[in-house]
């Protein structure tokens, strides 16, 4: 939206400066994107007097000028066709720079002649396009300042333009008395009224209108017209040419400008037909399918059936308030006109400008919604604009359909500022500012004016009270706390947990992906779901049917892709909900790990190895530790279909579950396209028990000073036991004492069948014995070890090796 600023004094009586103005507008929520002020270029350039003029001894063309200055005599050399002596220019001097022709003067010589400047013309100062000759002005005195003169003489020419930003739900500021409202309620300035007086009809309207009745409720409440007859289209006023192209707009004739100054002026598009070339009545009325039209500009648009148009009895005639057609646009000849003034339905106008592609000023408006109470007084405005440029005589108003009914009302609740901005404004002042905006108000109901369709309910009236006095007045408060001294958590245990379990993640390398919560449904099924109950209704693609069961799908499908670009080596991990229902609440947290490839880059030290196992238990032992999992657990070989039968396991404690880890089963990554070798886990965080007791502190860490004690045993058992029986019975023997019990060698195949027999293997541990009260006598540790072989015996069935 572009205006000028005594466009705006039209409206608004203020003495703001352009400065406050334009401060004023964003802080009101109409941004301000660009100020152009004329004089601010002009600024450097003075008036000037020719004193003499010759010609110039090496040039036919040219003439050498003595020019008075206000710096004194000066030597200028001019090719204008009307340079020559008493006239009065404007001069730009040495250093100056010079906007229509974008060059810094300086002194130069022309034609071996030394000119201390040039006297400029209105284009090169980009006052017009008038370049035959340079400006010759009426009066003003030597060494005054052309902007100071250009004031005084002509004031649209250094006119700011403002170019406002306005959002789609106020389409009351895409007029310029809209933008001067919201600056009188601000207290910028005085809205000056503006009187509609009817204007008499002269004779009855030849041209009747009708709309369709499958319009009138949805496409167009009310259209209304007159036939104004004997105009003289000539060219508009000066001011309205001047106004027009400083917004960007081209004058056309008198009737074509006061159609556009009435669309920016009053937010209230307007059309014109020439009445000579219009065949019968105008009926609004949905087009037929193949029907066509040549446009204003220039384009021939097919039309589609529905599409709403002006039409007569030969056809369409315009695009219904989007744009007119050129068979009855106005010209020169034109001698009758029929003006239109109509309300459009919003959704129709943007459905139909979308489909055909066409943006218009009118279109713009409509589509957002224009005043519809204003439909009527625009056109008597109009018309009264038609006879007063363009003379003629007006007929009677002829009309179809009525003005829709837009009254609404909202409950104003002075208290509702603060609780929803936080500003207090006395009850007055709130009244005054809707009053100011145009509301009524009644008790303490507030019915919204008809050009504001925003404004839906009691917030909108308190962020037009806010957005009056201004945002910039709130002021930081801390929050209010309800007692003294540490706050209490602000985030549940589970939401710590989480956190903990990221950022744990995180630190172990693994980079973090987010995937979406839905995946195909054969993917869905491979990882135990794909039930009817989790199938989406209407899913945004096929690759997205079902909730997903478990979070390793996504991460399986984000290695795909990667290893797909060559990225070969992956640490991947997710933490997010998965689900084992349809209905709310029937979703469980989980965090996964994924590692892919080796674990680490090529090197000449043979560092780098595939991951194996291992590395999934240990990362996620890492991750269990940090949500506060017992260090205890039981494992079992209980697995899921996805993973690998023979190399992954469970951490359980009793019948709850909490994390699977291993190897990702060879069919699994075959269908999903990765790249083996792929090992996993998954964690279950709401399954890790909380603390018995909650302490806001860490647990006091124990530690002991006595010499801890290593003892190592080798045990023959059949090659079918596993070394956790092993592990777990010797850590049994003694629980005060032992601290830790690890495998460190397991001798298995042919060799040590033939060393220890068929079918048999050797697990060796290391048992870690840790005093808590005195160092250990032989003695206590041979007993100590008694115990763990007799253990390990018994859970076996095998014997300590020799």
């Amino acid at each position: 939206m572009k205006f000028t600023l005594s466009w705006l004094k039209d409206h608004l009586d203020t003495e703001a400066s352009l400065d406050e103005i334009a401060e004023a507008l964003t802080d009101l929520g109409l941004e301000v994107e660009e100020v152009v002020n004329p004089a601010a270029k002009l600024a450097p350039f003075t008036i000037a007097k020719v004193l003499h003029a010759e010609q110039h001894p090496d040039a036919d063309k040219l003439r050498v000028c003595r020019v008075q200055t206000d710096e004194g005599e000066k030597q200028i050399v001019c090719g204008a066709p009307n340079a020559r002596a008493g006239i009065t220019v404007v001069l730009c001097k040495p250093g100056d720079y010079v906007p229509g022709i974008d060059v810094t003067l300086g002194v130069g010589k022309i034609r071996g002649v030394e000119s201390h400047g040039m006297m400029a013309s209105e284009r090169e100062l980009e006052l017009s396009d008038e370049h035959n000759g340079i400006i010759e002005l009426p009066s003003g005195e030597v060494g005054q300042l052309f902007v100071d003169w250009l004031a005084e003489n002509r004031p649209d020419a250094v006119d700011p333009m403002i170019y406002i930003k306005i959002t789609p739900n106020r389409p009351d500021a895409l007029g310029v008395r809209g933008v001067a409202r919201d600056l009188a309620a601000r207290g910028l300035g005085r809205l000056k009224p503006l009187a509609v007086e009817p204007v008499p009809g002269g004779f009855p309207c030849p041209v009747s209108v009708t709309i369709d009745p499958a319009l009138k409720d949805k496409g167009c409440p009310l259209f209304a017209g007159r036939l104004i007859r004997g105009v003289v289209n000539g060219p508009s006023p000066d001011w309205l040419q001047q106004r027009l192209t400083t917004i960007g707009l081209r004058p056309i004739s008198a009737l074509v400008d006061i159609t556009n100054f009435f669309t920016f002026d009053l937010n209230r598009p307007l059309h014109v037909f020439d009445a000579a070339k219009v065949k019968g009545s105008l009926t609004i009325r949905p087009a037929c399918d193949g029907e066509s039209l040549l446009a204003l500009d220039g384009k021939t648009y097919s039309l589609r059936a529905g599409q709403m148009v002006i039409a007569d009895d030969t056809g369409p005639e315009s695009l219904a308030g989007i744009m007119g057609g050129e068979a009855s646009g106005c010209s020169a000849a034109t001698v009758d006109v029929f003006l239109e003034s109509a309300y459009w339905d919003p959704i129709t106008i943007a459905a139909t400008g979308r489909a055909l592609k066409i943006n218009s000023d009118a279109r713009y408006r409509f589509e957002r919604g224009v005043d519809p109470a204003f439909t009527l007084d625009g056109l008597e405005l109009a018309t009264q604009m038609v006879l007063d440029m363009c003379g003629g005589e007006a007929s009677d108003v002829v009309i179809d359909g009525a003005v829709p009914d837009t009254t609404r009302a909202y409950r104003l609740d002075p208290a509702r500022v603060i609780s929803l901005v936080g500003m207090d404004i006395p009850e007055a002042t709130q009244r005054a500012t809707l009053e100011a905006l145009g509301f009524a108000l009644a008790g303490d109901m507030a019915t919204p004016p008809s050009w504001r369709p925003d404004v839906l309910g009691e917030a909108d009236l308190v962020e037009e009270v806010a957005r009056i006095a201004s945002l910039t007045q709130l002021k930081g408060k801390p929050l209010a706390r309800e007692t003294m001294g540490v706050p209490g958590p602000i985030l549940t245990p589970m939401q710590m947990r989480e956190k903990a379990a990221r950022r744990t993640l995180a630190a172990l390398g693994y980079n973090e992906c987010v995937t979406y919560s839905f995946i195909d449904a054969a993917n869905a099924a491979m990882f135990g779901g794909g039930a009817e109950v989790t199938r989406i209704d209407n899913p945004i693609s096929s690759e997205m049917t079902h909730l997903r069961p478990d979070l390793l799908p996504g991460l399986l499908q984000a290695a795909a892709r990667n290893q797909a670009r060559g990225h070969a080596d992956l640490a991947l991990f997710e933490v997010g909900p998965a689900f084992h229902g349809g209905e709310p609440g029937e979703q469980h947290l989980q965090a996964a790990g994924l590692l892919v490839g080796a674990t680490a880059p090529r090197d000449p030290y043979a560092s780098r190895r595939p991951v194996d196992i291992y590395d999934a238990k240990a990362d996620a032992e890492a991750v269990l530790s940090a949500i506060g999992a017992p260090a205890k657990v039981q494992i079992s070989r209980k697995v899921a279909g996805w993973w690998h039968p023979g190399r992954s396991g469970v951490m359980a404690l009793g019948p709850k579950a909490l994390c699977v880890f291993g190897e990702v089963h060879p069919r699994v990554l075959r269908e999903m396209g990765v790249k083996g070798p792929a090992v996993a886990f998954t964690i279950w965080p709401e399954n890790v028990p909380f603390p018995k007791t909650k302490v806001p502190t860490r647990p006091a860490l124990h530690l002991s000073d006595l010499q801890a004690v290593d003892r190592d045993f080798a045990f023959v058992v059949d090659a079918g036991v596993e070394a956790l029986v092993a592990v777990n019975a010797a850590a049994g023997a003694d629980k005060a004492l032992i601290e830790s019990v690890r495998v460190f060698d397991q001798f298995t195949g042919d060799k040590a069948e033939v060393q220890m027999g068929p079918g048999k293997k050797s697990i060796a541990l290391t048992v870690r014995l840790q005093p808590r009260e005195r160092t250990l006598t032989e003695p206590e540790i041979e007993a100590v070890c008694a115990k763990i072989i007799d253990k390990v015996t018994k859970a076996t069935g095998g014997a300590l090796r020799g």
